[in-house]
């Protein structure tokens, strides 16, 4: 008989268009960012033509970054929201980046290293089960991550319990296109050119076709919205990047 009392024994998410059981993801997703940590980046760049970093300058605005704060950046990798956090405040504050995968991880300690960036203290930790006391963090950032978590409701209660009160919620993610004309043209561009960039770069082309699925499986707009005021957060919001290829989701902890 299985054990329903577990959390994710007996369930079931997806991984991509795969249907897997809860317990699996973490280890599947865990798996595809130590395969592409290396050349993440880079990726990133070429997939958006670097459209991903006007999108995470956005999200800093958003956030209304002010000294003496500090930062929790969960699935924070290699540090691009830290650092660009840290550089709005001229580092008086410090950024905690939390990430699951160790090897991203190390690529964001390289770049800090390299860039001279301090102040960010790097975890390697879950975003489901956050290794921290309640109210102890002015702001939470999540980008491009959400949608790799096995329970994003989770992920969101922890969020609130985190933050202080009149701390901050800023999540960047892929979202469903607003113009219906461009979408056949993205999931051109999605399905037959991102995985086959992935397989040239980083000879992975299965965790860039993964990372395309994933988006067409995350919840849309609306959806997510309500998702973000069950979990606590008062004044939630969201605004649509670049035609709803992204969206970012806001709200604030009373």
């Amino acid at each position: 008989m299985t054990d329903q009392t577990k959390p994710g024994v007996g369930r079931t998410t997806h991984f991509g268009y795969e249907d897997v059981p809860e317990q699996e993801k973490a280890g599947r997703v865990h798996g595809v960012f130590s395969s592409v940590a290396a050349r993440y980046d880079l990726m990133n760049d070429l997939m958006s033509a670097r459209i991903h970093r006007v999108w995470k300058e956005q999200a800093i605005d958003r956030l209304k970054p002010r000294p003496g704060m500090r930062l929790l950046d969960v699935a924070g990798g290699t540090g691009d929201i830290s650092f660009r956090f840290l550089r709005r405040i001229k580092g008086e504050g410090d950024a905690v980046v939390l990430d699951m995968t160790e090897a991203m991880l190390v690529e964001g300690r390289r770049r800090a290293e390299k860039d001279r960036i301090d102040g960010v203290e790097w975890v390697c930790g879950d975003a489901m089960k956050l290794p921290f006391p309640d109210a102890s963090f002015d702001a939470y950032t999540i980008a491009f991550g959400i949608r790799n978590v096995t329970r994003i409701e989770d992920a969101l209660a922890e969020a609130h319990r985190v933050l202080k009160p009149g701390g901050r919620f800023v999540c960047l993610e892929f979202s469903q296109v607003t113009v219906p004309p461009l979408q056949k043209l993205y999931d051109l561009y999605s399905f037959n050119v991102i995985p086959r960039i992935g397989q040239a770069v980083t000879g992975d082309r299965a965790s860039y076709q993964y990372l395309v699925e994933s988006i067409r499986k995350f919840p849309d707009q609306e959806t997510f919205l309500q998702m973000i005021r069950d979990a606590g957060f008062a004044r939630a919001s969201y605004h649509n990047l670049t035609l709803g290829v992204a969206a970012l989701h806001c709200g604030w902890r009373i």
